[in-house]
C-alpha cells in the first residue's frame, strides 16, 4: 500500500497516521474507524489555493458531497476554500459549522422549493440553476421573497469524460444541466436575462470525477468558451464567472496516474486564457469545484479482520467488521484500494486474500486480490484513500451502525462523528397506537 500524507510505519511494526498507531486508535475509539489526515487535507487545500493564486479564495469551493463534516468545513473555512453544497442537508451542516454563507453554492437538479428558501434566507452566494423547471421555480419565489439571487447555469458541455459511466455527467444525455447542443443552454441565458429577479454571473460545467485526461479538462472550458462567445453575440451579456467543476482523479491503486493538482490547475487556465485570446473576451473569473482530489488521500478506514473461508484451489475469503455500508464505492463502482495489515506493516506477504464485508450480499467485496502475511482474527486492515464518497455515500444496510470519524494531527486524535450505537437506529421509529 502507497503511503499517504503522514503515514509512517512506526518502530511497532504498525501504521501510524498524523502521530497516532492505528492499533491505538482501534482501542480507544473502536473498529471499524475512519480516520483522517488533517495536514494532508490542509495541505491539499493550500496546494489549490496557490495553483490558482490569480483568483481570490474563494475561487477554489470544495464540493463537500465527497465528505462533509462540521469540523471538516470549519478547516475548509480555515484555508479559505469556499464550499460547493447539493441539498438542503449539507446547507445545514455547513451553517452549523459557521461557514459564511456567501462563500456558498448550491448545487443540485431537482433542488426542492423548501431548499431554494432555506439558500435565499440564509444568503448563500450562489445558485447553481440546473434546468427550464428550477429557473421558473426560482424566479418565482424571488419574486415573491423581494430578492434577486446571483445564479450560474449549469451546461451540458457534450464532453465525454472517459469516466464510469455512472460518474460521467458532462454528455449530451445527462440528467444534468442545459445542453449547449440544441440551443437549450442560450435559451436558458436568454431567459435569465430577461428575469430582472435574477443577476445571471456565469456559467458552470461538470463533465465527471476521477478523470485522469487533462485533455478532458481542456476540451470542457475550450467550449464553453466557445458558448460564452455566441451568447456574446447573440445576447451582448459578458460572463464574469467560468465555473468549471471538479472531476480531478486521484490515486487508489498503483493503476492509477492522475495529473497532480498543479498541472490540472495549469492546463484549464491555459485553455481558458487562450479562448480569451481569440475571441477577443474578457477574462472570467475561474472558479473550481474539487472534492475528491482534497478529501480521498487524507482518508483511511480501519478494520478487523474476523472470519475467513478458504476454497482450496479458487481463493481464501477474509471478512472484516464493515465492508459496503461504509464503503459502497467497490460494489457501485467496481471501484479497486489498496490495503494492508495495520499491525503487521513490516511483515512479508505470505498470500493472497479476498477481502469482503459482513453484509448479507455477494457483492459486498471491499479488495479481491490484497498480499498479506500470516493473519488471524483479530488483526487490523487499513484500507487507503477512503476519504471521498464513502462515509457520504453510506447507509444502514443489515441495520449496521454507522462508523465514528476521527481526525488526527501531531499524535492527537479528536472524534469528529461518534459512532452510531444500536439504538440509534431505532430512535426516529414509531409504533403506531393500534399496534400496540
Amino acid at each position: 500500500m502507497k503511503l499517504h500524507g503522514t503515514m509512517q510505519i512506526n518502530d511497532r511494526g504498525h501504521l501510524e497516521i498524523g502521530g497516532c498507531d492505528a492499533v491505538d486508535l482501534i482501542a480507544a475509539f473502536g473498529s471499524p474507524l475512519m480516520v483522517i489526515d488533517e495536514a494532508l487535507l490542509r495541505e491539499n487545500c493550500r496546494r489549490y489555493r496557490k495553483a490558482f493564486a490569480h483568483n481570490d479564495s474563494a475561487a477554489v469551493f470544495y464540493a463537500s458531497k465527497a465528505l462533509l463534516t462540521t469540523a471538516v468545513a470549519r478547516i475548509i473555512d480555515d484555508e479559505g476554500l469556499g464550499l460547493d453544497v447539493v441539498s438542503g442537508g449539507e446547507l445545514t451542516i455547513a451553517l452549523a459549522a459557521g461557514f459564511p454563507p456567501e462563500k456558498i453554492l448550491l448545487h443540485g437538479n431537482n433542488k426542492s422549493p423548501a431548499e431554494l428558501k432555506f439558500a435565499l434566507n440564509c444568503g448563500v452566494g450562489r445558485i447553481v440553476v440546473d434546468n427550464p423547471y428550477e429557473l421558473a421555480l426560482l424566479e418565482e419565489i424571488s419574486t415573491m421573497k423581494g430578492c434577486r439571487p446571483q445564479v450560474l447555469l449549469r451546461l451540458a458541455p457534450g464532453v465525454d469524460a472517459h469516466s464510469h459511466s455512472y460518474i460521467t455527467t458532462g454528455k449530451n444525455d445527462s440528467k444534468f444541466g442545459f445542453n449547449i447542443a440544441g440551443g437549450d443552454a442560450l435559451n436558458a441565458v436568454k431567459s435569465v436575462l430577461n428575469a430582472p429577479q435574477l443577476e445571471l454571473k456565469g456559467v458552470h460545467c461538470h463533465i465527471g470525477s476521477q478523470i485522469h485526461e487533462l485533455d478532458a479538462f481542456r476540451c470542457a472550458a475550450q467550449v464553453m468558451m466557445d458558448f460564452l462567445q455566441e451568447a456574446r453575440k447573440e445576447t451582448g451579456w459578458i460572463a464574469e464567472e467560468l465555473d468549471m467543476g471538479g472531476g480531478l482523479g486521484v490515486y487508489y491503486t498503483s493503476e492509477d496516474t492522475p495529473p497532480s493538482i498543479e498541472e490540472y490547475a495549469k492546463a484549464l487556465q491555459e485553455a481558458v486564457e487562450q479562448k480569451c485570446q481569440e475571441h477577443n473576451y474578457p477574462k472570467p473569473r475561474i472558479f473550481v469545484e474539487p472534492g475528491r482530489s482534497i478529501i480521498s488521500p487524507a482518508g483511511t478506514t480501519l478494520y478487523t479482520l474476523g472470519s475467513s473461508k478458504e476454497i482450496p484451489g479458487v481463493r481464501k475469503y477474509v471478512a472484516v467488521d464493515g465492508g459496503m455500508t461504509d464503503n459502497l464505492r467497490p460494489a457501485l463502482y467496481q471501484a479497486e484500494y489498496e490495503g494492508m495489515i495495520a499491525n503487521k506493516a513490516r511483515e512479508q506477504a505470505v498470500e493472497k486474500v479476498a477481502v469482503t464485508g459482513r453484509c448479507c450480499e455477494s457483492g459486498d467485496m471491499l479488495i479481491w486480490d490484497l498480499a498479506v502475511p500470516h493473519i488471524e482474527p483479530g488483526d487490523l486492515l487499513a484500507v487507503s484513500c477512503t476519504g471521498a464518497y464513502t462515509y457520504s455515500m453510506s447507509s444502514n444496510y443489515n441495520a449496521l451502525p454507522r462508523p465514528a470519524i476521527v481526525l488526527v494531527a501531531d499524535g492527537r486524535a479528536e472524534v469528529i462523528v461518534e459512532r452510531e450505537k444500536w439504538g440509534d437506529l431505532v430512535r426516529l421509529h414509531r409504533i403506531p397506537d393500534h399496534l400496540l
